[in-house]
């Protein structure tokens, strides 16, 4: 780090290839390797070689993002009838937690000794009350952890002194040929509803039936074919219910190597994103120009303005009462039986 402090890489290597790389600045995957059809490993998500992209990344690219995930119109945080102002770091609005969030910040490791042997690692971090205009000290935690059936479980623990929000998300890229684009990637979204957003990206707290528009997809749709489409290129905020039972988020087909990622979640929401922003300016790994759409994330969170609106679940934690929410990245290819990650190896 610029200050001296080390920055650690931790390797996580399950029994039937699925490889993963975590950092313990801002909880990057760094790296995530999957099988193909015919056996080849690939790293499917987008990143830097150097550990100094990643001190300026403006793209959250694999990092644990919060306290907040998503944004918090004009940075207006209401909880308990008080009003916090959160920093403005995307005009008009909060972002992923504030311009120095956890994804900028150094966290403390523990490799975790699973019953069923599967590698695991606990990354912790205490956030000071204040911290980003955020109310009370906040303590997480984010357990990474890679199981014999290719299955990518990542969960998310957090605990207060006072009552304060936290909806933690992880912001991978995805591209499941391991470079190019996602165009030809088929994606299917397990939601019927959007939550309806302005020209800025700020949240107007209306549900929106996906019949009839290109968010429906409801059953699998290349990228191609719907990109054009949908509200500003950029990808929608699906709503997927209160319940924190697991439940089915989305399914993602890559037909040239046959790679398939499914995704369940506790959470209320996923936001979509294709990085329409991308333009070949950003550099990645191996010396990659990144294209316009290089890229596709699940970002598995609450709904941003819960404290400020009813009706959109909870965010909110309580001294005393920790929250706790489990996302499951299962990977499996064409030449496979999909792994079922309704009842993860957890």
């Amino acid at each position: 780090m610029p200050d001296g402090r080390v920055v650690e890489a931790y390797t996580l290597t399950g029994k039937n290839g699925l490889c993963l790389e975590v950092l313990t600045y801002g909880g990057i995957v760094n790296r995530l390797r999957v099988q193909d059809h015919a056996g080849a490993l690939a790293d499917v998500v987008l990143g830097y070689d150097d550990f100094e992209s990643y001190l300026k990344d403006p793209c959250f690219m694999g990092a644990t993002v919060g306290r907040i995930a998503g944004r918090v119109s004009a940075g207006k945080l209401q909880v308990e009838g008080k009003e916090y102002k959160l920093p403005i770091n995307d005009a008009p609005n909060h972002l992923h937690g504030g311009p120095a969030a956890l994804n900028t910040t150094l966290w403390t490791a523990e490799p975790i000794t699973r019953e069923d042997g599967a590698p695991a690692l606990k990354l912790s971090y205490t956030s000071p009350d204040g911290e980003q205009g955020y109310p009370g000290e906040l303590r997480v935690s984010v357990i990474y952890t890679v199981t014999d059936a290719n299955e990518f479980i990542y969960e998310t623990y957090a605990e207060s002194d006072q009552i304060t929000p936290a909806s933690l998300t992880h912001h991978s890229y995805f591209n499941l040929s391991g470079q190019g684009t996602v165009m030809e990637h088929a994606v299917q979204i397990h939601s019927s509803h959007t939550i309806q957003s302005d020209e800025k990206m700020t949240l107007l707290h209306e549900l929106e039936s996906v019949e009839g528009r290109a968010a429906d997809l409801r059953e699998p749709r290349k990228v191609a074919q719907f990109i054009a489409d949908i509200w500003q290129q950029h990808g929608d905020l699906y709503w997927l219910g209160e319940s924190s039972e697991m439940k089915p988020v989305a399914r993602v087909v890559d037909p040239a190597s046959g790679r398939i990622l499914e995704a369940h979640t506790t959470q209320s929401c996923v936001q979509t994103y294709f990085g329409e922003s991308y333009d070949g300016s950003i550099i990645g790994k191996s010396g990659a120009a990144y294209p316009q759409f290089p890229g596709f994330c699940l970002e598995c969170q609450g709904y941003p303005e819960a404290t400020n609106v009813a009706g959109f679940g909870n965010i909110l934690i309580y001294p005393g009462k920790p929250l706790h929410h489990r996302t499951i990245y299962a990977f499996s290819n064409q030449s496979q039986k999909s792994p079922n990650p309704k009842k993860p190896n957890s």
